[in-house]
């Protein structure tokens, strides 16, 4: 029997999408493994799989495909011979590789080259430079990115501003204006809420830490837990954590010890498998398979949403503290009771250090990293006045300034990869997290009494039916809506932290 235009694209896909898992998989490797001598060779391996990537995705066969794709599914739906959400399912497909590919027929396949050589250069300039806080040896890697992404920009000739134009593959349908609307209430919010927290948290905390192996070992319960399959995925550290899939069946999260903060490694690895629930969620069948675009991520502040759940809402949630406090005080911490523990996750000192921060300074530091790529794309910051802003505005917004680069600019791995218009997709993942939090206690009561009863399953069943399956269906403002029933805003996360400010401040006292 022979194969109809739908199977033929559904093949193209998925050899499409396994040379992307054998670039996700060198990704992989240049993260956790690979030593630094290799960087030269691993470059141009990731900009001759960018090069034959890229013409898969915008050449005229593709496009062909997808075009007789399309029209089999005209004539399928003349002769309503599918269900009606089959067919919406499979036009909504078509309708993002149309859009996918657009953007790919834009973009000059030398570009395209350039930038795959000049990420793997940038992440590894940037790993030298923080080793040794030498920002400016990073510096050129840095102008280097920015003038590619600006090109890039240009030949997408979107109707977005350059910056907009960058964050579309991050968030789609994001504008400047709708992350500023969002972001002024929190900017106006957080620091009040942060001084509150000072004048209550008036304990001092003693200073101690876990040898690495008690830190990898509390992770691996944590994980059982939470429902790790241990054939389907597999744990590595890095300098920055972070969580890929490489296949249908392979899933990949790091983390990473940092000394003297002992709760760091648990918490990044609550934060990356949150990650890696959403990707095992996603949609499973046939037509949404690995290759298809509904089987895979919204958006990145959903991704975030997710993984900020699973480290926020469960893991900094006082009844996991009454759970798992125990497995702390075994390995030899000074942690006796779940108050212990629970304030221990939950110190609320603004700091230098995003991935390390607590949930109240979290969104400011978000805040100053939009703002600074903003300026780096949109209006002419210099790359080498970077360090100089980057301080004046943590201590302007947080009371804090850096003593070296390292603990300043840089310290995330995103702008070495040309990553520009992710940072927002954090905290909107933390609005987004709490709105959606909200309606799942609506549907199964309150989340603290769901975690204390140990019953972490009936949480991942509502995400797996409420959230994951969507796809690329929805945009994360849309999905949003979908599920809560309202427009995607920032009161739900403010009236989270208000609650656990106040909860917090009364076992202080």
């Amino acid at each position: 029997m022979s194969k109809s235009a739908w199977q033929h694209l559904g093949d193209y896909l998925k050899d499409t999408q396994l040379l992307g898992s054998i670039q996700s998989t060198l990704y992989w490797d240049q993260n956790t493994s690979m030593p630094i001598a290799g960087s030269s060779w691993r470059g141009e391996q990731l900009s001759l799989l960018a090069k034959q990537l890229h013409a898969r995705q915008s050449c005229e066969d593709f496009e062909n495909l997808i075009k007789e794709a399309k029209s089999d599914l005209k004539h399928l739906k003349e002769k309503n011979n599918l269900e009606s959400h089959l067919l919406k399912d499979r036009f909504r497909n078509i309708e993002l590789l149309e859009q996918d590919l657009k953007r790919q027929k834009s973009l000059d396949p030398k570009l395209v080259a350039q930038l795959a050589t000049a990420k793997s250069e940038g992440y590894m300039r940037w790993q030298e430079a923080r080793k040794n806080n030498d920002y400016k040896s990073f510096a050129p890697a840095l102008k280097k990115l920015i003038s590619l992404r600006k090109e890039q920009s240009d030949q997408l000739a979107e109707q977005r501003s350059c910056w907009e134009t960058l964050a579309q593959p991050f968030e789609p349908n994001l504008t400047i204006n709708r992350v500023r609307e969002l972001f002024k209430p929190l900017k106006k919010r957080l620091p009040e809420l942060i001084e509150k927290a000072a004048t209550s948290n008036s304990k001092k905390f003693s200073k101690w830490d876990l040898a690495i192996s008690d830190q990898e070992n509390l992770c691996q319960i944590l994980l059982n837990d939470w429902s790790r399959d241990p054939a389907k995925t597999a744990i590595a550290k890095s300098p920055h954590p972070f969580s890929i899939t490489l296949g249908p069946d392979d899933y990949r999260i790091t983390t990473r010890i940092v000394k003297g903060q002992p709760l760091s490694c648990l918490l990044a690895t609550a934060h990356e498998w949150g990650h890696s629930l959403y990707e095992q969620g996603l949609p499973s069948e046939s037509h949404q398979w690995f290759a298809w675009p509904l089987g895979q991520a919204t958006s990145m502040a959903v991704h975030e949403s997710q993984s900020l759940f699973w480290e926020n809402r469960i893991a900094r949630s006082l009844s996991f503290a009454k759970s798992f406090w125990h497995h702390f005080e075994n390995a030899g911490a000074p942690i006796h009771c779940e108050n212990d523990l629970w304030i221990n996750m939950n110190r609320f000192t603004p700091g230098l250090n995003r991935v390390e921060a607590d949930e109240l300074s979290y969104g400011l530091h978000i805040m100053i990293r939009t703002d600074l790529e903003i300026d780096l794309i949109e209006k002419g910051l210099p790359v080498e006045d970077l360090p100089f802003e980057w301080n004046r505005r943590y201590l302007n917004l947080l009371g804090v300034s850096p003593e070296n680069d390292k603990e300043g600019c840089l310290q995330d791995v995103h702008w070495s990869e040309g990553m520009f218009g992710y940072f927002p997709s954090y905290l909107l993942g933390h609005l987004i997290s709490a709105q959606l939090t909200k309606t799942l206690e609506k549907d199964l009561g309150q989340i603290e009494k769901i975690i204390e009863s140990q019953k972490i399953n009936t949480i991942l069943e509502w995400l797996r039916k409420n959230v994951h399956h969507y796809g690329r269906s929805l945009d994360s403002e849309e999905l949003v809506k979908k599920v809560s029933g309202e427009t995607l805003s920032p009161n739900y996360f403010l009236e989270y932290l208000d609650n656990k400010v106040e909860n917090l401040s009364k076992i202080y006292d």
